[in-house]
């Protein structure tokens, strides 16, 4: 009788795995790696590698890491579910949960039995961005500079919404506009551009900023309904500085807030980038300089 009731406990077991793993497991699949860099950076790169591909859809953000990325191969849709975890300062776990919308089912009777297409692509598509990645990582440094003091100055700035990977663009379309315009007014410059960050939306990809130029206060300002007057005030702020192209600079403020959080420092995530370089002359994007500053918040 024992025996029995051990026999259709193993199969109600049986039974109940079985129903899970052909009706309720959320993947079909599960490719996992290693990363040396931070979730911010991935999640951005990721972004970037989605638009290369064919007819790319909107990737569903969670969290920094836990996204959904929607992939159209022939007649199926791909899901990859990322999950990314920290392991240290320079090195990031990554799962991506892969499924099928369409043969889910098939891909979970075969993958037990044999290495599918499926799976083959699926490696084969995280592997491209592996490689994508990594020739990212070849361009960019950034080092944590720590706690400093946010300049202060009075500037002439133009204000900007776009998508996060888009502020470069921002950034060249007024950069000779702001310049010009203070040249041919005779309008002293008093350093080099920055931009404010006044919203930063990751969940609709929506960023908000001044673009800047530092000037000296004087009656001379050219009055144009595209160009605000204002003053940055100096306040302690986390500060790093980041080598490479400013498309990518925003690299820097996933690792100040990460440097922020595990040294239980409040910040206000309103970034300020000061960039040393025109992009609009080329040349060896690493030896493109920016200062960027996380601004501390004050106590109450």
């Amino acid at each position: 009788m024992k025996m029995k009731k051990t026999l259709v406990a193993l199969g109600i077991l049986t039974v109940l795995a079985l129903f899970w793993y052909f009706f309720l497991k959320p993947q079909d699949y599960q490719v996992s790696f290693k990363v040396k860099t931070l979730p911010g950076t991935i999640y951005e790169t990721v972004k970037v590698w989605n638009n290369t591909l064919k007819d790319p859809q909107p990737i569903k953000y969670h969290a920094l890491t836990d996204f959904e990325q929607t992939i159209r191969i022939n007649d199926s849709v791909h899901v990859y579910r990322w999950n990314i975890t920290t392991v240290h300062d320079s090195l990031s776990q990554v799962k991506v949960n892969i499924s099928d919308a369409n043969h889910s089912l098939m891909n979970k009777v075969q993958i037990p039995f044999s290495d599918t297409n499926f799976e083959k692509g699926s490696r084969k598509s995280l592997l491209d961005f592996n490689d994508f990645l990594n020739d990212h990582l070849k361009k960019i440094r950034i080092k944590i500079i720590g706690e400093d003091e946010l300049f202060s100055t009075f500037c002439a700035c133009v204000s900007l919404t776009t998508k996060q990977t888009m502020k470069a663009g921002g950034i060249m379309d007024n950069y000779s506009f702001l310049n010009s315009m203070m040249f041919e007014n005779g309008v002293q410059l008093n350093g080099p551009p920055f931009l404010e960050v006044l919203d930063w939306n990751l969940e609709k990809d929506s960023l908000s900023y001044n673009f800047c130029y530092p000037i000296i206060r004087s009656e001379k300002l050219p009055s144009h309904p595209d160009i605000v007057y204002k003053r940055i005030f100096g306040k302690r702020a986390l500060k790093a500085e980041y080598n490479g192209n400013y498309i990518t600079s925003d690299r820097a403020w996933y690792a100040l807030l990460h440097y922020a959080e595990k040294n239980n420092i409040p910040v206000e995530k309103k970034p300020i980038e000061l960039f040393y370089n025109n992009p609009n002359m080329g040349g060896d994007e690493l030896k493109w300089k920016t200062e960027v500053f996380m601004p501390i918040k004050e106590s109450q």
